[in-house]
């Protein structure tokens, strides 16, 4: 019997799980990992694979069935983190930006950050004014298709390409005149290092938006840069913190907070709610990474932190990295023959191409013209879910996320041990889970006709196993018999952008 038994765990401990790494230029490298690989083993056969030295600022990033995202953590088993079934699929990306990308060692480290920013235009994480955007594009255009040839681009080129999420006629040709103009005679490298140059100016470099809510409702996106904590609303950054102003983070439930000391003394308290729990678990362990990075002298000083107050149980967590100042000081002393970059030039894919192909706007009616030029100012409202670091309509929770408030009917009370309801305000319904929030009618019919159909288990009182049906694949079947029950249909993960 115990033969057996250890026979088959050791069978188990040799499986081989299959791993899918999307890389920044959107190719593939495909491997297998045994059960119990730590996150380090697999970040160390990729960075081989790129002959990446200056490894310290990428991470792999996954995302799980409720599409949020997460970064791998080193130090744990690989399949233990992943919540997907087999085979596995993450994307490699820049996890820490630089201080300076210009100011990194190697030229293929400098690429690899050069197709993040990209990518950070294409999806809208970058915004600026139309002139940046109009040069960093004619960059992008001269690294990536070389000098201006009246052969081989016809009037109207740059139109073929899309930089942005949305750009009109005029900043097209204004790109193409900036790329005949001033850029001819200047290497992809070259480019790429005005380029980033370029974009370390902007004030959302480095951003990865996680969408919160203030205090007051306000919908408000959180990010953590090489310089510090940045609150952005709409296309404007309405706080910024430096690291050193920085003294705590800590998060209960879906309520995060950190803590400010400023000059004079002066200490402030920000309060900001994530859509749901695990996002805010996820906002508050880039907080603390980032914080570790950009701030500390040397990695001896990470101590682990935890997330609540002493006598409330809580998360614990600790970085387990190296620091900027090590990682430059290492970078030094690098001394090899430089290696050579495979460029990836105009190949289309699934997220975001080299140089994606995109329609011209000649079809969107002149009065909206207005609109679709401003679009890369618009701030990261404008951004669809797989763009940010957490979906704003949440999987696990269904509809938009809302602080609490006054408005809101109170949460059903305990009374001897088992869940009383209250009466509910006018034309408001509220779920039948426990601890579930109050939505308008309304709002609670179209999302879940938005959803389609789920199973789930039901909460106390209503009947255990039940099933909500909306438009679309479940048209026909019965409705759920919860009034705003939000439950998430499961499916296989993914990787997001």
């Amino acid at each position: 019997m115990l033969s057996r038994w250890m026979s088959g765990s050791s069978r188990n401990l040799d499986r081989e799980y299959n791993c899918t790494v999307r890389l920044l230029d959107d190719s593939e490298y495909t491997c297998t990992i045994q059960r119990d690989a730590k996150g380090q083993y697999l970040f160390d056969l990729l960075c081989h694979h790129l002959n990446l030295l200056e490894k310290d600022y990428f991470g792999i990033r996954f995302v799980d069935p409720d599409k949020q995202r997460h970064w791998l953590e080193f130090t744990k088993s690989v399949v233990k983190q992943m919540r997907a079934q087999p085979p596995f699929t993450m994307c490699f990306r820049v996890k820490f930006y630089p201080t300076d990308p210009a100011a990194l060692k190697e030229e293929i480290t400098r690429y690899l950050v050069f197709l993040q920013i990209k990518r950070d235009l294409y999806h809208g994480r970058l915004l600026c004014k139309t002139s940046d955007a109009a040069l960093l594009a004619a960059y992008i255009l001269q690294a990536e298709i070389g000098d201006y040839d009246p052969g081989k681009h016809p009037e109207g080129y740059s139109s073929k390409f899309q930089f942005f999420p949305k750009h009109s006629e005029k900043l097209e040709r204004k790109i193409a005149e900036i790329h005949k103009s001033e850029l001819s005679g200047q290497t992809p490298a070259t480019s790429e290092l005005n380029f980033l140059r370029k974009a370390q100016t902007l004030e959302t470099y480095g951003v990865d938006p996680h969408p919160c809510k203030d205090v007051s409702g306000n919908a408000a996106f959180l990010a953590f840069t090489p310089f510090g904590f940045v609150v952005l609303q709409g296309n404007k950054r309405v706080h910024f913190i430096k690291w050193n102003e920085v003294t705590k983070m800590k998060f209960e439930g879906k309520t995060f907070y950190l803590y400010v000391s400023q000059k004079e003394e002066k200490k402030i308290v920000l309060t900001y709610f994530a859509p749901t729990p695990e996002a805010c678990k996820h906002l508050w362990k880039c907080g603390i990474e980032n914080q570790a990075f950009y701030k500390l002298e040397k990695s001896s000083q990470v101590r682990t932190v935890s997330s609540s107050n002493l006598f409330f149980k809580g998360s614990r967590f600790r970085y387990s990295g190296r620091v900027a100042k090590e990682v430059m000081e290492s970078s030094a002393k690098i001394k090899r023959e430089p290696p050579e970059i495979h460029r990836a030039g105009l190949v289309p894919s699934r997220s975001c191409p080299s140089i994606t192909h995109g329609p011209r706007l000649s079809s969107v009616p002149r009065t909206r013209r207005r609109a679709v030029h401003i679009s890369i100012m618009e701030g990261l409202e404008s951004l669809r879910d797989s763009a940010h670091s957490t979906p704003v309509r949440s999987a696990s929770h269904g509809d938009a996320f809302v602080p609490p408030g006054r408005g809101w009917p109170r949460r059903e009370q305990r009374a001897g041990g088992r869940h009383r309801r209250r009466e509910l305000q006018p034309g408001r319904q509220r779920a039948a889970h426990a601890g579930g929030r109050a939505q308008p009618g309304a709002d609670a019919a179209v999302a879940a006709a938005e959803r389609g159909p789920v199973q789930h288990r039901g909460g106390e009182g209503v009947g255990g196993r039940h099933a909500q049906r909306g438009r679309g694949r479940g048209a026909g079947r019965a409705p759920c018999p919860v009034p705003g029950c939000r439950r998430p249909r499961r499916d296989t993960g993914g990787t997001g952008e």
